[in-house]
């Protein structure tokens, strides 16, 4: 009797050991991110958007995105991942910010290879212009706005800019150095490295999406050593009776993460320096 007692009481205080472990381990998953850390509005909470206003977080940053094919190895909606990436990384990076949902449409048109999902420059200006709007009465007191995509850039965010700015008392900004100075800089690097150049779908877009491709479901990997499309020679793509017509223009076959991650880096540190220059200091 005595050693089923002592059996009992061990057994006893091993469940309530385990269930300790796992309430705790349990408690520490769910433990709120720190304040600094949120820097997403969709994954928010009005009292932590709110919070985060009042600790100096008052700028929104408004990034487009696109759906668009790019050739047979690079899913549609490439901008999209590259956008939502490299969005928050200028969020953190700036610390004062917060960015809201990415738009995933831009000015486009759909075309003979399917993929492709566009809007109009007028729709464009419309919601840049209303979600704008919007980020000022929520408490922001600066906007900026961005995009991973050529279609309406820079006419629509300027214009949009321009005439936003100033109205309520918060300033709007467009920030064009995160698309094109960044990628012309990345185009001299490949170029001064040896490497083809591309217009659409080749070594920029798919090693960028590489290296952001962290659960292998954006990229096709298996097909990045066979993704040739038409060559571009002197910044234009040159069509011939055999071209591929296959949506890339350009040679992405030498494609690496590694590529990607510096194409990522630039876009990232070219918008920080930009925003930080045009945020009013006081």
């Amino acid at each position: 009797m005595r050693a089923g007692s002592v059996s009992h009481s061990l057994l006893m205080l091993i469940a309530g050991g385990t269930a300790s472990l796992v309430l705790a381990a349990g408690s520490a998953r769910a433990a709120p991110r720190a304040q600094a850390d949120l820097v997403e509005f969709e994954k928010m909470t009005w009292v932590e958007v709110k919070s985060a206003l009042a600790a100096g977080k008052t700028t929104a940053l408004i990034y487009t995105g696109g759906v668009e094919e790019r050739g047979p190895q690079d899913a549609n909606g490439g901008h999209n991942l590259m956008a939502h990436a490299t969005v928050e990384a200028i969020a953190r990076e700036l610390g004062n910010a917060i960015f809201l949902p990415v738009l995933p449409y831009t000015p486009n048109d759909a075309e003979s290879i399917p993929g492709t999902i566009g809007i109009t420059n007028e729709l464009l200006a419309a919601m840049l212009e209303r979600i704008t709007e919007q980020a000022i009465l929520n408490g922001f007191r600066n906007v900026i706005l961005m995009g991973d995509h050529a279609g309406g850039q820079p006419q629509v965010y300027e214009e949009v800019a321009k005439k936003l700015d100033a109205r309520d008392g918060a300033r709007v900004f467009y920030c064009d150095q995160v698309y094109r100075p960044a990628n012309d800089a990345f185009d001299q690097y490949l170029a001064q490295h040896g490497y083809p150049l591309s217009l659409h779908g080749g070594i920029p877009d798919t090693s960028e999406m590489m290296y952001l491709d962290k659960d292998n479901t954006w990229v096709r990997r298996d097909l990045v050593s066979s993704a040739l499309g038409d060559p571009v020679v002197d910044g234009k793509a040159q069509f011939g009776p055999h071209s591929p017509q296959n949506g890339i223009l350009g040679d992405a076959r030498r494609s690496t993460a590694e590529l990607g991650k510096r194409a990522f880096d630039m876009k990232v540190d070219f918008a920080v320096r930009q925003i930080r220059s045009l945020l009013p200091t006081s």
